[in-house]
């Protein structure tokens, strides 16, 4: 059995719904950031970790997400299956990856970002993360306009893609101080996921963990 490894509020939510989406019986642990139990598997000690039944081990979401959208194609996630589909799909992963997930560090983490350990400067490291945030959802809210999900055209289909955004949005929603109200068709996406039977099984499940 797949074996998922999760922390609370991490992006791990992501390929937990992708899991909950495809339906294929797995295991969602959750762990905390360093912990011995995490160190087993992934020595980063960070996650999403994927664990198959022979061992093997994926780290990093948007690995994840690509290679159960791949093992699962019944599930109809991956977002198409033409090679500038494909390209579209390794785009936006890039983009959550790269973009919009590091966006966030200097808000998550301002220590990082200033060797001066005053108040004042660790708020103005959040400040310029919370900018940065804008700037990314900016871009996101104008490619949705229109669309009812990241990948295709018009309505398109659900996929990945989707699950990756989840959680970042719902970080947005917090670490933002007018949350996404300047962002409707992102608010749309969230509110069209938050809505999705399989994302409120795995929020409750985290939750009461």
């Amino acid at each position: 059995m797949t074996t998922l490894y999760y922390a609370l509020g991490a992006c791990s939510l992501a390929p937990h719904i992708v899991l909950e989406w495809i339906g294929a019986p797995y295991e969602a642990v959750k762990v905390q950031y360093g912990s011995k139990e995490l160190l087993a598997v992934n020595p980063a000690g960070a996650v999403p970790t994927l664990r198959e039944d022979d061992g093997w081990l994926l780290t990093q979401a948007g690995a994840i997400l690509e290679y159960l959208a791949e093992k699962h194609p019944e599930a109809g996630l991956s977002g198409g299956d033409t090679l500038r589909q494909k390209a579209e799909a390794h785009r936006w992963s890039s983009f959550f990856t790269s973009d919009m997930h590091a966006a966030f560090w200097p808000i998550f983490m301002p220590f990082r970002y200033t060797t001066d350990s005053s108040d004042a400067a660790k708020q103005e490291v959040v400040a310029a993360g919370q900018k940065l945030v804008q700037k990314q959802l900016g871009l996101l809210n104008e490619h949705l306009e229109g669309r009812d999900w990241v990948l295709g055209d018009g309505r398109g289909t659900r996929s990945v893609i989707d699950a990756y955004a989840f959680p970042m949005i719902r970080w947005a929603m917090k670490v933002l101080p007018e949350g996404i109200q300047a962002y409707p068709h992102v608010q749309a996406l969230h509110d069209r996921l938050a809505a999705d039977q399989g994302v409120q099984a795995v929020l409750a499940r985290e939750a009461a963990a």
